[in-house]
């Protein structure tokens, strides 16, 4: 363990994890958008959710190349095209969703919480249950636990009853429940235009500030494109 030094700022991340729901151009554009703001961010991406990235980008996510897989990831727009975006990763941690040893695994780590994005039904399952079956479980009952904000990104249709009460099961617990549904109020012209309408409602319901959409300002009409 690394004592903060005098002058130094502890590291305080937000931990983002990945399930592996349709919907990985939520997760980049949460990622790019916290980045922008200047957080932390302590990646955890489930190994279902490899197989979904692999499904919808071609790429395919490694431990031993994670910068660079992410890198990658995090350049593409929500149509696949790569080289749109670029994004630091400097103050991207990542940890194996088999590493139950890792920090987020610890009430004692200190983290800002957790944003999973997109939630499947299983995971949804799995942390409204308490199972901890990998580390994603895992740190969003540690960040319940310590009451830190959980927001929890769904990507499901239709939802059947069991799905239904474990999402009410976690707003009793105190987690944000944010289904994946876009909106089209603010002017939407492109398919980025949604999935960013989606991801900042992610990060509205943290409290991290971002410009991924145009809010609504009581008057009709506002949506037309400028």
């Amino acid at each position: 363990m690394n004592p903060v030094k005098p002058g130094e700022t502890r590291r305080t991340p937000w931990i983002v994890g990945v399930s592996g729901a349709s919907g990985t151009p939520y997760a980049a554009s949460v990622l790019r958008a916290l980045l922008d703001a200047g957080e932390s961010v302590d990646l955890v991406v489930s190994r279902a959710s490899r197989l979904t990235l692999l499904d919808e980008t071609a790429i395919s996510f490694r431990d031993a190349h994670w910068q660079d897989d992410l890198r990658e990831w995090l350049s593409r727009g929500a149509d696949g095209k790569p080289g749109v975006y670029e994004a630091e990763l400097d103050r991207v941690r990542y940890w194996s969703a088999g590493d139950l040893a890792a920090g987020p695994s610890s009430g004692s780590y200190p983290t800002k919480g957790m944003l999973i994005v997109p939630a499947s039904t299983a995971c949804v399952a799995g942390v409204a249950l308490g199972l901890s079956k990998d580390l994603l479980q895992r740190a969003a009952s540690v960040t319940l636990k310590e009451r830190r904000p959980l927001v929890v990104a769904v990507r499901e249709t239709p939802l059947n009853g069991q799905t239904l009460r474990h999402l009410v099961t976690l707003d009793d617990l105190g987690a944000a429940v944010v289904p994946t549904s876009p909106a089209f109020y603010a002017g939407a012209t492109h398919i980025q235009d949604l999935v960013d309408f989606v991801a900042g409602r992610v990060l509205d319901a943290a409290g991290v500030e971002h410009t991924l959409y145009r809010r609504w300002k009581g008057e009709l009409g506002g949506g037309d494109a400028e």
